[in-house]
């Protein structure tokens, strides 16, 4: 999980809402990706920046999550749950 502020490095260049979540998210692939498919795991980002730009490999990830909850949680207080610790990851992320 990679949260950033919108804007890091942004005397390089015009603004691009997204564009350093987007950048992160392509860092911590270079940095992880190999070591992961080396112990045959999926490395799967999860970068934001603090406006609320979610990168697509995210909106993607929450989609399935929504599924597979959808589709094998009997309660809707469950599904809830799981969303919820799911943003307070996000906004834990941001305080820091």
């Amino acid at each position: 999980m990679t949260g950033v502020s919108p804007f890091v490095g942004l005397g390089v260049g015009p603004f691009i809402v997204g564009h350093a979540a987007l950048k992160a998210a392509s860092s911590k692939v270079v940095k992880h990706e190999k070591t992961c498919s080396h112990n045959q795991h999926v490395f799967i980002t999860f970068a934001f920046d603090t406006f609320g730009f979610l990168a697509p490999e995210v909106v993607d990830f929450l989609h399935r999550v929504r599924k597979i909850m959808y589709n094998n949680v009997m309660y809707p207080k469950s599904m809830n749950v799981v969303l919820t610790r799911i943003g307070f990851a996000i906004q834990k992320s941001l305080t820091a």
